[in-house]
């Protein structure tokens, strides 16, 4: 299957890329910025510095350095508002940012996740359906793409995860286990 959603750590995952939900700065922060930035090692944040930040929905790609990843797709998602200032399409724009450079770079696995829902305070089952949605899109439009491995934090995000996909027209995926 070209779609799963997986438990675990992100910064684990051996892919051609992995998506780093990350901050306007681009210089780390906490939750999966944190862990990817720390894993990587000071490389990553050297790189990023020459970036000069990432605007709310789009994305920048770095080398991955000590992770098993080659790439990192660092993007920014929408801090949750209510959802009447835009998050919604904000956050379909992160995922959207994120495979024009999966596209751009001849990219065929990724691993993605859950994007604005730690700090950012997006709710988990409404990002859940965008994200898969982007997702299902991205496949349908770039055949080269091999797999996109959703990584999530928690069982019960998984869950939430496991519903949503359910509730994606045409969308197929699977759950190791």
């Amino acid at each position: 299957m070209r779609l799963e959603l997986w438990l675990g750590d992100i910064t684990a995952v051996a892919a051609d890329a992995i998506v780093n939900a990350a901050n306007s700065s681009l210089l780390g922060g906490g939750g999966v910025d944190g862990a990817i930035h720390r894993a990587a090692g000071p490389e990553l944040l050297q790189e990023c510095r020459t970036l000069g930040g990432c605007p709310t929905g789009e994305a920048r790609i770095t080398r991955g350095y000590r992770l098993p990843a080659r790439h990192v797709l660092h993007t920014v998602g929408p801090r949750w508002q209510g959802g009447e200032r835009g998050e919604p399409e904000l956050l379909a724009r992160c995922y959207q940012s994120v495979f024009a450079l999966v596209e751009a770079h001849g990219l065929r696995t990724v691993a993605v996740p859950s994007i604005s829902t730690g700090i950012y305070g997006y709710p988990l089952a409404q990002a859940s359906r965008i994200a898969l949605r982007e997702i299902h899109a991205a496949l349908a439009r770039l055949p080269a793409v091999e797999k996109v491995t959703v990584v999530l934090f928690s069982p019960a995000d998984l869950e939430v995860y496991r519903q949503a996909l359910a509730d994606v027209p045409g969308a197929r995926g699977g759950v190791p286990g």
